[in-house]
C-alpha cells in the first residue's frame, strides 16, 4: 500500500496550526496564513510570477461554495517538460492546502481539474514545482461563504457505496497521445465542520485524503488532499499510453480505508 508522503506530514502540522484560528480570523488574515502556508511547504525558496506558464481557472462568485469547479494548466517552457508537482491552496478556508499534485511520467499532460469547497471569500493560488526545485505561481480571487462547513447530501450516505469509484473514458485511445479521463469516488469528504440541524452535534471529519493513479504499472498522478475536495471527488486528467495496460486507482480516506479501482486500456492502431 502506498505509504503517506512527508508532503502529506508536512501539510498536517499546517493545518492544525491553522485550525486553532475561528475562520473569520482565518479570512481576515489572508496574507499571514499564506505566510504560515509557504513557510512550512516551501521554506525561503523563492517564488516566482507564473505569467502565462501557469492557469488556475476559478469561478469570480461560487454559485454553490461546496462544489466550485477548478482547474490548473501548466504551460512548461520547451525543454523543461512538465512540472514534478502542482500545489492547490486556498487561503480563506479552515485548512488551505487543498492538494498537493505529483505528476509521474506517464501524464499526458500538465492539467488538472477537481472540484473544492471554498469556505469564505479567498485568494486561490496555483503553484508549479520544476524538477529542479524552481517555484512559480498565480492567484486568482474567489466570492464564497460557507463551503467547508455544509453538510454532506443525506441521499449519498449508503455506506454499502463508500469508495466505489468509476472512470469516464474515451470511445478509443490511441499510443502515445494524451486522453482525458475522470475518476469519480463516492466518498461523503465529511470536514468535520458541518452541524447535524436535528442533533446540534458535528459530523467527525471523515474524508479522502490520497489518490494514487498508475498505468501499467508507472505513475500518472498521486495526490494529496483534504476536505476542501468536494464530496463525492472527482478529478479530470490526461494519461498518455504507449502501449496496452490497466489504469488502477488507490484511494486511501482519513480512517484508513482504502479503495482500488482498475479498468483495462488497449490503445487503438494509429
Amino acid at each position: 500500500m502506498h505509504v503517506p508522503s512527508l508532503t502529506w506530514l508536512r501539510r498536517i502540522a499546517v493545518v492544525t496550526a491553522v485550525a486553532l484560528s475561528s475562520a473569520n480570523a482565518v479570512a481576515a488574515d489572508g496574507e499571514d496564513v499564506w505566510s504560515r502556508v509557504r513557510a512550512s511547504l516551501f521554506g525561503n525558496r523563492p517564488i516566482a510570477d507564473a505569467g502565462f506558464g501557469l492557469s488556475l481557472a476559478v469561478p469570480k462568485r461560487a454559485e454553490d461554495a461546496a462544489v466550485v469547479p477548478v482547474a490548473i494548466r501548466a504551460f512548461p517552457a520547451s525543454g523543461r517538460g512538465v512540472p514534478r508537482k502542482l500545489y492547490l491552496i486556498i487561503d480563506g478556508n479552515p485548512s488551505p492546502v487543498s492538494a498537493v499534485f505529483e505528476l509521474g511520467e506517464d501524464i499526458g499532460r500538465a492539467e488538472i481539474e477537481t472540484r473544492v469547497r471554498v469556505e469564505d471569500n479567498s485568494t486561490v493560488r496555483a503553484i508549479a514545482e520544476d524538477a529542479d526545485g524552481s517555484l512559480s505561481m498565480t492567484t486568482r480571487t474567489i466570492k464564497a461563504s460557507g463551503g467547508c462547513s455544509a453538510p454532506a447530501n443525506k441521499r449519498e450516505g449508503d455506506a454499502s457505496a463508500l469508495g466505489q469509484m468509476r472512470w469516464q473514458l474515451p470511445d478509443a485511445v490511441t499510443p502515445g497521445e494524451p486522453a482525458l479521463v475522470t475518476l469519480l469516488i463516492r466518498h461523503p469528504n465529511q470536514s468535520g465542520l458541518a452541524m447535524d440541524q436535528l442533533t446540534r452535534l458535528y459530523e467527525p471529519p471523515h474524508f479522502v485524503r490520497q489518490v494514487r493513479v498508475t498505468y501499467a504499472g508507472r505513475l500518472v498522478l498521486s495526490a494529496d488532499v483534504d476536505f476542501s475536495i468536494s464530496e463525492n471527488p472527482a478529478f479530470r486528467f490526461a494519461f498518455k499510453p504507449s502501449v496496452a495496460g490497466t489504469l488502477k486507482a488507490e484511494v486511501i480516506d482519513s480512517n484508513d480505508l482504502a479503495f482500488e479501482s482498475a479498468v483495462d486500456i488497449r490503445p487503438a492502431a494509429r
